[in-house]
Formats: structure tokens, C-alpha cells, sequence
């Protein structure tokens, strides 16, 4: 995002530009005194004392950093770089000194205050490192024009800017600035002149908002984007005579409406984005007939009908993005013509570009041919058109690539294919060319690599293939950012010795079939990223891979087969580490103290953590996960790092005590502790982790009762302490509302004993009725929270953790008394197990209520009576256990019953009918048409069960199909389909399973090819076939690309990437014919 980023900066800079007089270049700002009239040389000393009160910084930036050298004692002033003097007297007027590279402080005693006669002051672009802006600055009486913008000042503005009466322009634009409503007042009320104030990014939510009714009828532009102005703002300022410019956007707690009289405004430039002030588009459209430039993105519309937008006539720059505008893109609306900049991304637009029209005599019009008419001419005076995020199909026109003044083109995440390949760009302005996660396939056209004005270029997640010289990039020399990751791409890097892209910030080659480092890296010292991921590079990390030492914020190496040890990073800036998934030994590496990432998961370390872990102040994800690291947690772990979010030690050999120093106010999320060698209690200190979300303590030697006082934690979600050493009675809750957002509790494995927690189980707010929709998961940008849960009798690895999987496991323990009707309460429930206590009593007939259950095991108890009828209203059950209880009587049928096997009611004597022999002494009813269907598993394999999912509603696609286990412990409620038949092949039809995320099929005897259709499974995370008899080769693209080697291994017939064995021509053919017949089905 960070090219979107700049070329939004872009805009708003050009557009700054063009309202503001002061950004005319000041090099020849210079006036030449008439002969005899010399600088005054108290003038001339004030500013030598100003220029050796600074260090100058001396880069790309910087382009005005060598004036000052002009600058020397015994010369004119008045012939100096930037400086401006009056002619008669010889006092400076004038000193422009914008990105001049000044380091420093300015203090109030600075001899720039001594300038008495400045009436021009420019001081944008530097470094004051906090100063606060001086009152002094008021003491120039003469003052018309003041700019401090984007110098690092900080502090409030003072009020003594509202003696400079004679004002015309003051910009002040600045981070970590802030203007209170008593200076405002003074500015607004004094400066009766002002024609331009730019506050923009100064601090005034503490401003009233009616203090803008008192702004000078003369002013003519008016920046307060990002200023954090609430309430409502006053409609009287659009009524503003003179104004041409307002830039309200970002100010999310704004609101108002436009006037509504009938009037006539000169605006010709209007920002609303993401405010709350009502847009209607017939008042707008009405009343700012001169509107050039509109942004309204993320905006509060009155109706979403744009039919009002043909009345813009004068539109230039257009930016609609982020809305909710569906349909197809009203081209006809727009004025073409004049065209300059669109931004309709964000939406839900879909429908395909309009084609040139054939018939127009100078194909000059572009015609659509879904709604068969004219939509006017080919926008040539476009510069920058951004569509990104919408649901756009068909191929890029050939028009667009030819438009002679396009500079930024971004297509991104949208549903584009092409056929063949992508058209040639023949436009060379292009600077920003962004078609990430589309359907592209095909060569990278030839054209892109002569396009050397070229900044920033994105190719990501699509199907582009072919072999990639390098050095064919070489004439980009412009070039910033390049994202070529995840295509079917391979990159060679021959001849590169001697390129180099000197202005190389970012650059994304990850899943490119790299086996490599590439070596040109090491004469790039600006990158700012570098993401080599999914690759297979089988080598040491270099040690000239410090490159970019000051430079370098993020690396990513992960799921490589990087080997052998790390030594020290000199990497002085870096905030992103991710070496997850390789082969790395040693000890364990410690990032430079200015990471904020860190990802070493999935390694082979060894040792103990080193202390100087308690050095990173700036930690906010640290994940260790699946190594060998031993020894003690530091004390430190709890409290070195306030930012601290995750916090993964899972699957090591840790041993010792939980640390007990988290400290109040830290922000830890996650917690993930499983799989070491951790006793003694769990720490108090866990209450003050205000913020946890999962907590994840299983599989260690951790005592004591159950922990009760976490039960206050608002946001905790996930609570894993099975296979433990927890016992006793689970006390009543302390608060009215314990656990208010817990979806998954997983306390089997230890010695619980007693009833029961009904009170708890009648407060669980989550699991009564849950407010998720949709496939949401837990986590945060950098870090997918993981869980290992017990799923129909087997434990998986959820690699993502549904915000709707709801959990309750106390398995395995010693509870005692009868299963209360409360439970039934928990209507969003998804799996229950209490199997392996000591229950007694009957089985609710209430648990019938709850719908989303899909999976009830009750085994191994001392339940008696009937199996209640109304559990067949289950239709989302797919796993049933109630074997080695004392339960009698008749099993229910019909539904998900009549899909039970034998062994969910084994060791019940008493029980009767269908699937056990047992026959009850009441006549049965006939087979259902699930048993009907059982007798076709010759003909259709795996597409029974499928059949059977498809019978319930809701979740059991959601899970059951979402996490498919197919594997050699394969659960019960599939032994049917795979487990007692051999010679079986993949169902082609798995590949319509839009939503599956994981399929397992290893270890069953399963032969024949894997189909090409399962490519179409763009969700799916996880994949294993290994094991079994299969043949042919690997199907390829989209998700395929990602699979590793043990995904397959075991099956000698198999060929293709990722495995080291060649498929023949003829299979090679025979994959791509198939992989064609799969792309049209």
C-alpha cells in the first residue's frame, strides 16, 4: 500500500500546489540590489548565526541543502540562495530556505527573530526535531506569507500568530501539532487578510467548530484534512464568497450537511472523505456547477443514484473510491473528455471496460456493448486511473495501455483475465502500473520492460508464466517498488553484476522458483523490504546480506530450506523478521532492539533464550514456536515490551515456572505457551492482560484449581488448558458476566472435579447467541492466531480459528453429577465433550435445541435411560458418541441418525436398532433414504458423503467441510466413505468446495491422478496426499504453487513441482490438456 500511499500524496501535493502562490521555485528568489545598496549586516550576521545554529543533512530529499553554502561572511547577503532584500534599505524581506537539509532546534532566542523585516517566510521540508513553534514567530509585523510545514515542530501553535494582521497565507501543515479553540479564535478574528490556511494534520479535536463562522470573507483555500475535527461542522462556510478550496477529509467524527437553498458556489475543489457530513448528490450537483476536483471517498451519501454526476461538467479529478457504488461503472456519467485523475476503486463495480467503437470513423469513441450504446470518448487527457477492489472481468482494453499522458494505472484485486496475453503498453509516461490478484496469465509483455519512467510496479497473485531474465528490468532505473510474488514465474538473475536499481525501496520475489540469494542485492543499499518467501533457496544466509544496513525495515526469508546457523543482524532499522519454515540451527538469534516482527517459527534452535531478548522495547508479535529451545522463560517476557501483542513459545522444551511480571497496562493478545515443560500455578499477574484474546496453556505440567479470576477479562476468547495438572471443583463465578466473549474452553486432561459449572455454562454470552457472520478469523495483520482442538475425536491443527467455532472440551476429567438442561442454552455451540467422566443421569431432551451442534460426544460416563428422539433434529450432526454408558431403549432414526455407525453406542446393553443388530421389540421403520443411498458408494465414492453434507444446513459446510480429515486416524463418521474401501480415486467434484481450507487425504490406498479441478479450491491452506498409490503429475497454479514436498511424499507415481522428479512430455501434455478441461468446467 505504500505506492498508493505515495501517488495519493502525489495528488495532494499537485493540488496544494495549484491554490497555493508560494510554490513557484524560489532558486532565483534572489533580488539584485541596484549598485550601492548592499546587504544591512545586522541582516547578514542574523542569518550566518541561523545557519551555524544547524547541522545540514545533504540528500536526494533535501534539494535545496547546498544554498546555505552560498551563505558567507564577507559577502552580500542579498546574493545568497533564498534570500530576498528590499531594495532601498537592503534588509531581507524574503528567506525561502524549503528542504535546505537544517537539523536542529529553533529556540526563541534564535537570531531568525532579529529579521524584523521579513514579510516571507519559507521553511518547509526540515528537520527542527520537535521545536515548539516560538511565540516569536508573532513579532513580524510585516509578515504576508508563513510556512512551516512539514519541518517537525511540535506543540501547540501559539496565539501570538494572530498579531501577524497583514498575513495573506500561513501553512503549518504538521504531525504532532495542536491548536486549541482560544488561539484559533485569535487567528481567525485578527487575520482579516488570510487568503490560504493549511492546518492539515495539526490536532484540533479540541477546537469548536463554530469558531469557522469568524473566517475572513477573502479566504480562498482552506486545508483541514486529518485535523480530528468533531462535531458539526457549519454550513455557512460553503457559503464563502471567495472560497475555491476545501479539503475537509479524514476527519471521521465530522459531521454535517451541504445547504440546501437553492445558490450558486465558485467552489472548484471539495474533499469529504471519510467524514460524516451528508452528501446529496441533487444538492451537489445544483449548487457546485465549477467543481474540478471531487473527492468523496469513504463518504455518507444520501442515495447511492448517480445519475446527478452528468451535471459535473468540469470534473478533472474524480475520486469515489471506498463506497458501497455497485453495478456496472456509469462511463457515460463521466466527463471523459477532460478527464484527469478517477478513482472508483473500493466498490463493487463489475462488468467489463468498453472496447473502442469500430464504427466511429477516427476510433475515437468507446462504445459498451452490454448496454449496446455510446458511452463518448476515449479519455486521453488521463493521468492516473485507479479501479482497484472491485469485481471488474474481461480484459484490459487495448485503448488503456495507449492513453499518451497515463501515469498511474491500478487495476488490483479485481477478476481481469486475458486471452493469451496481456496487451502491450504503449503509453511511456506510466509510473505506477498495479495489477495484482487478478486471473493474468500468459508472458509479462515485452513493453513493460521499456517502460523506464516506471516507479512502482505490481504483477502479485495471478498466473503469469515464462522464465524472467533479470536483466531485463535494467532500463527501469526509476523503479522503487517491484512485487512479482506468486505467479508461475522463474526468475534467473544471470548478468547482473554490474545492475543496479538505484532507487530500489521494495522488492517482493516470493514463490518465483528462485534457488538462490539473488547476488545484484548487494549493491542495493536503499531497500526498505524485501520478501523472498516460498522459494527454494537451499544455502547459508549470506553475510552480505547486511545490505541496506541503515536502509532495511522488512526481510522475509520464510518457507525456504535456508540452513545453518545466524549470526548477528547489522541490520540497525529493521522492524519486520520473518525466518519461519527452514532448517536454521544454533542458538537463537536476537533481532536489532528496533524490531517490531519477529517470526522464527519452525526452525531447529536449540539452547536457551538469549537475556538479550529483554532489549526489545519495541516488540509487538514474538513468535519462537515448533524449535528446541530449552532452559527458563526470563522474567523479563512479561513486561519488556509494552507493545507486546503475541507472544508464542509453543512446541519447545521450556521448563520452570510462568514468568508472574506482566504489568498493568500491557496489550498482549495472545498468549501461547503449549507443548513445553512448564509447572508450579499459573501467575496472577495473567489478570492485568487486559486485552487477551487466546490463551493457550495445554500440554504442560501446570497445577492448581481452576482460574477463576480470569473470568474478568473482557476480550478472552479462547482458553486451552487440557493435559494439564489442574483438579478440583470449578467454583460459581465472582462476575455477572464471566467470559462474556468465549467461544472455545478446552480444560480436558486434567483432575476437574465435582458438577458440572452450570452457572457458567447459563453466562457464556458467545456461545447463547453469537453476533459472528461470515468467514471471520482472529488475529491481526502480521499473525493468524493457530489452536490445536480436539474435532470429532481427533485433534487438528487449526491454522485459522473461526471468530464462530465454538468449543467446549472437559473430557477426560472426573466431573461428576447429572448434565444440566442449561447447556441447551448455547444455541451457537458447535462441538461438545464430556466423554470419559463420571455424568450420570439422562441425556437432555433439550439438547435437541441446539441447532449448530456438530458434534456430541457423551462416551465413557454412567448415563442412563433413552437416547432422546429430539436429537434427530440435529441436521448439522456428523459425529454421535454415546458408547460405554448404561443407556437403553430404541436409537433414534432418520436425518444424521441413519449415518451412525456401531461404535457410537457400543458397550450400552440395553440399546436396540438400526446400525446394531440388536433389534427393539417394536416394528422399525423402513430404511431412510441415507441407507437407500449407502448402497451406491460403489459407483460414487467420496460424493456420498459430500451428499450427506449437503444435507444439512449452515456450519457443516462452514466446518465440516472447512477442515475435511480424510487422513489415517481417519474420524469415524468417515470411515464409511474411505476407511474400509481401497483402490478408491479423488472425486474431481471435491473441486467445487469453494470454502474447503484444509483437505487431508493421506495414508488410505487411494490411487489413480489428482484432480486439476481441486485447483479451483482458492482457499485451501493445507493439502496431503502423501502416502497413498497416486500417479500423474501435480496439478499447478493458484494454491498448488504453495505446497511443499511432504504433501506428496509416499506416492512414487507422482511427478511435477515441488518434487524432484520430471514428468514425461506426454504427461507434461496430457497435465495441461487436463489443466485446460479444468479451467472450463
Amino acid at each position: 500500500m505504500a505506492w498508493l500511499s505515495w501517488f495519493c500524496l502525489l495528488f495532494l501535493l499537485s493540488t496544494t500546489c495549484q491554490f497555493n502562490s508560494t510554490c513557484s521555485s524560489s532558486s532565483n528568489s534572489s533580488s539584485s540590489l541596484s549598485s550601492g545598496h548592499l546587504c544591512h549586516p545586522e541582516d547578514g550576521s542574523a542569518l550566518l548565526q541561523f545557519k551555524n545554529s544547524f547541522s545540514i543533512f545533504d540528500t536526494f530529499y533535501y534539494s535545496n541543502s547546498n544554498w546555505t553554502i552560498s551563505w558567507q561572511k564577507g559577502k552580500d547577503c542579498c546574493s545568497w540562495s533564498g534570500v530576498t532584500c528590499e531594495k532601498m534599505t537592503g534588509h531581507v524581506i524574503g528567506l525561502n530556505l524549503s528542504y535546505g537539509g537544517l537539523q536542529g532546534n529553533i529556540h526563541s532566542n534564535s537570531s531568525l527573530f532579529s529579521l524584523g523585516h521579513l514579510k516571507r517566510l519559507e521553511l518547509a521540508h526540515n528537520d527542527f526535531r520537535g521545536s515548539p513553534i516560538s511565540s516569536k514567530f508573532g513579532g513580524f509585523v510585516s509578515m504576508t506569507h508563513l510556512e512551516l510545514y512539514d519541518s517537525n515542530f511540535s506543540g501547540p501553535i501559539p496565539s501570538e500568530i494572530s498579531h501577524l494582521s497583514t498575513l495573506v497565507s500561513l501553512n503549518i501543515t504538521q504531525l504532532d501539532v495542536r491548536l486549541d479553540t482560544l488561539s484559533f479564535n485569535r487567528i481567525v478574528q485578527n487575520l482579516t487578510n488570510l487568503r490560504e490556511l493549511h492546518l492539515t494534520y495539526v490536532d484540533m479535536s479540541s477546537v469548536v467548530l463554530d469558531s469557522f463562522k469568524n473566517l475572513s470573507s477573502s479566504l480562498k483555500t482552506l486545508y483541514l484534512f486529518d485535523c480530528d475535527l468533531r462535531g458539526k461542522f457549519p454550513e455557512s462556510i460553503f457559503h464563502r464568497p471567495n472560497l475555491r478550496l476545501i479539503r475537509l477529509g479524514n476527519n471521521y467524527n465530522l459531521i454535517g450537511y451541504f445547504p440546501k437553498s437553492n445558490w450558486s458556489s465558485l467552489l472548484e475543489t471539495l474533499d469529504l472523505s471519510y467524514t460524516r457530513i451528508s452528501v446529496d448528490w441533487h444538492h451537489l450537483a445544483r449548487n457546485f456547477k465549477s467543481l474540478r476536483d471531487l473527492y468523496l471517498r469513504n463518504c455518507n451519501f444520501v442515495g447511492l443514484n448517480l445519475a446527478f454526476l452528468g451535471n459535473l461538467t468540469h470534473i478533472m479529478q474524480l475520486d469515489l473510491s471506498s463506497n458501497s457504488f455497485g453495478g456496472q461503472i456509469p462511463w457515460s456519467l463521466l466527463n471523459l473528455e477532460s478527464l484527469v485523475y478517477l478513482n472508483l476503486g473500493g466498490n463493487n463495480y463489475v462488468g467489463q471496460f468498453p472496447e473502442v467503437d469500430s464504427n466511429s470513423t477516427s476510433n475515437s469513441s468507446l462504445y459498451d456493448f452490454s448496454k449496446q450504446q455510446l458511452v463518448g470518448p476515449i479519455p486521453r487527457h488521463l493521468t492516473s486511473l485507479f479501479l482497484y477492489g472491485n469485481q471488474l472481468n474481461g480484459t484490459i482494453p487495448s485503448w488503456l495501455g495507449s492513453l499518451p499522458s497515463l501515469e498511474g494505472l491500478d487495476l488490483r484485486s479485481n477478476q481481469l483475465s486475458v486471452s493469451g496475453n496481456i496487451m502491450e503498453f504503449q503509453s511511456r509516461s506510466l509510473s505506477l502500473l498495479g495489477l495484482r490478484d487478478n486471473k493474468l496469465d500468459g508472458l509479462i509483455p515485452r513493453s513493460i520492460f521499456e517502460l523506464e519512467n516506471l516507479y512502482q510496479l505490481d504483477l502479485s497473485s495471478n498466473n503469469l508464466s515464462g522464465t524472467v531474465e533479470f536483466e531485463k528490468f535494467s532500463k527501469l532505473q526509476s523503479l522503487n517498488e517491484l512485487n512479482l510474488s506468486f505467479n508461475h514465474l522463474s526468475l534467473s538473475f544471470n548478468h547482473l553484476s554490474n545492475n543496479t536499481w538505484p532507487q530500489l525501496e521494495s522488492l517482493d520475489l516470493s514463490s518465483c522458483n528462485i534457488s538462490e540469494f539473488p547476488y545484484f542485492l548487494r549493491a542495493s543499499q536503499n531497500l526498505y523490504t524485501l520478501h523472498l518467501s516460498h522459494n527454494q533457496i537451499q544455502a547459508d544466509i549470506p553475510k552480505w546480506l547486511d545490505l541496506g544496513k541503515d536502509s532495511l525495515r522488512e526481510l522475509d526469508l520464510s518457507h525456504n530450506s535456508l540452513t545453518g546457523t545466524v549470526g548477528q543482524l547489522r541490520w540497525k532499522n529493521l522492524y519486520y523478521l520473518d525466518l519461519r519454515n527452514n532448517s536454521l540451527q544454533g542458538e537463537l538469534l536476537i533481532p536489532p532492539p528496533s524490531t517490531s516482527y519477529f517470526f522464527i517459527s519452525n526452525n531447529q534452535f536449540t539452547g536457551e533464550i538469549p537475556p538479550t531478548i529483554c532489549s526489545l522495547s519495541s516488540l509487538q508479535i514474538l513468535d519462537l514456536s515448533n524449535n528446541n529451545l530449552s532452559g527458563k522463560i526470563h522474567q523479563c517476557i512479561g513486561n519488556f515490551s509494552q507493545s507486546l501483542s503475541v507472544l508464542n513459545l509453543r512446541n519447545n522444551k521450556f521448563h520452570g515456572m510462568i514468568p508472574g511480571t506482566f504489568s498493568n497496562g500491557n496489550i498482549l493478545r495472545n498468549l501461547d505457551l503449549n507443548g513445553n515443560q512448564l509447572e508450579g500455578s499459573l501467575p496472577q499477574s495473567l489478570h492485568t492482560c487486559r486485552e487477551l484474546e487466546v490463551l493457550d496453556l495445554g500440554n504442560n505440567k501446570i497445577q492448581g484449581t481452576f482460574p477463576n479470576w480470569l473470568e474478568s477479562l473482557p476480550k478472552l476468547q479462547v482458553i486451552i488448558l487440557r493435559s494439564n495438572k489442574f483438579y478440583g471443583e470449578i467454583c460459581i463465578p465472582k462476575t455477572k458476566f464471566p467470559f462474556q466473549k468465549l467461544h472455545i474452553i478446552d480444560l480436558s486432561n486434567n483432575r476437574f472435579s465435582g458438577l458440572l459449572p452450570t452457572k457458567y455454562f447459563e453466562r457464556l454470552t458467545a456461545m447463547i447467541n453469537s453476533q459472528e457472520h461470515g468467514l471471520k478469523y482472529m488475529g491481526e495483520g502480521y499473525y493468524q492466531d493457530t489452536v490445536v482442538v480436539t474435532i470429532k475425536g481427533f485433534e487438528i491443527e487449526m491454522e485459522k480459528i473461526l471468530t464462530l467455532f465454538t468449543i467446549i472440551d472437559f473430557s477426560n476429567n472426573t466431573f461428576g453429577g447429572e448434565i444440566s438442561s442449561v447447556i441447551s442454552k448455547l444455541k451457537s455451540l458447535k462441538g461438545l465433550n464430556f466423554s470419559h467422566n463420571e455424568l450420570t443421569g439422562t441425556i437432555p431432551p433439550s439438547f435437541g435445541e441446539m441447532s449448530n451442534l456438530e458434534w456430541l460426544d457423551l462416551s465413557s460416563n454412567k448415563l442412563v435411560g433413552d437416547t432422546p428422539e429430539q436429537l434427530a433434529n440435529l441436521t448439522s450432526l456428523s459425529k454421535f458418541n454415546v458408547s460405554k454408558n448404561k443407556l437403553v431403549g430404541p436409537i433414534p432414526h432418520g436425518k444424521q441418525f441413519d449415518t451412525f455407525e456401531n461404535d457410537s453406542y457400543s458397550g450400552n446393553t440395553g440399546l436396540c436398532g438400526l446400525p446394531l443388530s440388536k433389534t427393539c421389540s417394536a416394528p422399525q421403520s423402513p430404511p431412510s433414504s441415507f441407507q437407500k443411498e449407502d448402497d451406491l458408494e460403489h459407483r460414487n465414492g467420496f460424493d456420498w458423503k459430500v451428499v450427506l453434507m449437503g444435507y444439512a444446513s449452515g456450519m457443516v459446510i462452514g466446518i465440516s467441510v472447512g477442515y475435511l480429515v480424510l487422513s489415517n486416524g481417519t474420524p469415524d463418521w468417515l470411515v464409511k466413505v474411505v476407511g474400509r474401501k481401497q483402490g478408491r480415486t479423488i472425486p474431481p467434484s471435491f473441486g467445487n468446495l469453494s470454502n474447503l481450507e484444509w483437505l487431508d487425504l493421506s495414508s488410505n490406498m487411494l490411487v489413480g491422478e489428482i484432480p486439476v479441478q481441486l485447483t479451483n479450491l482458492t482457499y485451501l491452506e493445507k493439502f496431503s496426499v502423501s502416502e497413498n498409490r497416486l500417479v500423474g503429475p501435480i496439478p499447478h497454479g493458484k494454491q498448488f504453487d504453495t505446497f511443499e514436498n511432504d504433501s506428496y511424499i509416499g506416492n512414487v507415481g507422482l511427478c511435477g513441482f515441488p518434487i524432484a522428479k520430471i514428468c514425461s512430455n506426454k504427461k507434461m501434455i496430457w497435465s495441461m490438456g487436463m489443466d485446460l478441461i479444468g479451467r472450463l468446467c
